[in-house]
């Protein structure tokens, strides 16, 4: 939020007034005005707006139902109430609904200015504040979740609000969607990231091998046991413990998960008498229906009720289509450099025939389909010959998706797939639709309001360079 750059919204009832402020303070802002409470929701639709100076009193609304209005926004500027009616009971409540300051009529200019770029500098201390909070949740914890459908911002709120408790948190999904990256960011994103987290494969181990590696066994327990092993819940004490493919366990197991899972967190190791306590956060994870599981007497119910304490369901792929480019941009990016390849695009033939796909492995086999076509690619770019068989082989795709995916995804026929050009291709598309309202438009292509005004700055500054 730079100051040489700040928005300011004026709204007042009178005109004289209005146009006589923009005129004093259109030197330090960019002022916009407005005359009541629907002419400033409207510009704020249309405007990223850093400040709001309003009046009390605008005609025969009430200036006190518009701050209500402003910040209830997803990013509310800072507000600032201005009225000849200055009492302290309104200057009280006008605080007290969350507005930065008060100020009466008659306004002493220079004193206004003062205040406006102050209430400017907390806004940005404050944004400051929230971006590096962002930083560290990129850097730590939702860094290598990518995704900007509204299916994804779901999971991103739920691990946000879910993570800091002590909570156990089912993941279920299918195969391939990200549910290990999910686990791992609830740990980084909870009040233990600096202690382990230990992964188990539930799947991979015999119902003995698992039991083994879950509690841990004494020396003899069983044939081979030649000595003490400290199991994977002792080794994540103080940490998170992730369970993955949990709907492969046995009956026996899923009896002692219980026991751990109760309110003694206690167990014991195979071959052993002492009980052992932990600290342990179980986040599990699933590619099975485990209510039907439970309906078919093959999971406990009491022990899938204190798994799922917290149930998080990935989406597939192909109910997300809108975050293929970001996807492949991600992966085309991370694989170039990973390869010395400076590649970054696709021909058209080749992105749409990734849009035709139903890619029935999600993100795990795209993310594999673009390194196959990175490491294939002999040219500038990736090309349809450069990408795995069964994709290029499906011209037609799943019949069932075409309707999700917007026809100006493809570029024209020749034309270079360029990922950006796209992006903007379908923002301005939805702009078009929703006759400019950002609000809607946003909804229409998925994404958050904060994000499009991001993406719209950047095409701005890229027709304007």
């Amino acid at each position: 939020m730079d100051e040489m750059h700040a928005t300011l919204l004026i709204v007042d009832d009178e005109k004289n007034t209005r146009e006589g402020l923009r005129a004093s303070l259109e030197d330090t802002f960019e002022v916009y005005v407005a005359s009541d409470i629907g002419g400033a929701m409207s510009v704020l639709e249309r405007e990223s707006v850093d400040v709001v100076l309003t009046d009390l009193r605008l005609g025969g609304e009430d200036g006190m139902q518009l701050i209500d209005k402003v910040l209830a926004l997803p990013q509310p500027p800072v507000v600032v109430m201005m009225t000849a009616y200055g009492s302290l009971d309104a200057a009280v409540e006008a605080m007290r609904r969350g507005a930065y300051d008060f100020v009466t009529k008659p306004v002493n200019i220079d004193r206004l200015e003062m205040l406006l770029l102050r209430a400017l500098r907390s806004k940005k201390v404050e944004k400051e504040v929230v971006e590096l909070k962002k930083q560290v949740e990129k850097r730590y914890g939702l860094e290598r979740l990518v995704g900007e459908s509204g299916a994804m911002q779901e999971v991103y709120d739920t691990i946000r609000q879910v993570a800091p408790t002590r909570a156990t948190v089912l993941i279920q999904g299918e195969s391939g969607t990200g549910k290990e990256l999910v686990a791992q960011a609830i740990h980084a994103l909870s009040e233990r990231p600096k202690q382990k987290f230990v992964t188990v494969h539930c799947a991979a181990l015999s119902a003995q091998l698992l039991e083994s590696e879950l509690f841990g066994h004494e020396k003899g327990a069983f044939t081979g046991a030649m000595e003490r092993r400290i199991g994977r819940f002792e080794q994540a004490n103080g940490g998170t413990l992730f369970l993955d493919e949990i709907g492969e366990i046995d009956q026996a197991t899923q009896v002692k998960l219980l026991r751990v899972l109760g309110e003694e967190r206690s167990f014991e190791r195979v071959g052993g008498n002492t009980s052992i306590k932990v600290d342990v956060r179980l986040v599990a994870a699933t590619n099975r229906d485990l209510a039907k599981m439970v309906e078919e007497g093959k999971f406990r119910e009491d022990l899938f009720f204190r798994l799922s304490v917290v149930p998080l369901t990935l989406p597939p792929l192909r109910s997300r289509m809108e975050d293929l480019p970001l996807l492949v941009n991600t992966f085309l990016k991370s694989f170039s450099q990973e390869n010395g390849k400076p590649l970054r695009e696709l021909t058209a033939d080749a992105m749409q025939a990734i849009l035709n796909y139903s890619w029935p492995g999600n993100v795990r086999e795209l993310r594999t389909a673009i390194e196959h076509g990175v490491v294939m690619a002999s040219g500038p770019k990736i090309t349809l010959r450069d990408l795995p068989m069964k994709i290029r082989q499906n011209p037609q795709g799943d019949s069932s998706l075409r309707g999700k995916v917007p026809t100006s995804w493809g570029a024209g026929k020749g034309e270079r797939f360029n990922l950006h050009l796209t992006e903007d291709r379908l923002i301005s598309q939805a702009l078009d639709e929703t006759g400019g309202n950002v609000t809607a438009a946003a909804k229409q292509l998925g994404i958050s309001r904060r994000t499009l005004h991001r993406r719209l700055k950047e095409m701005r500054a890229k027709s304007e360079g």
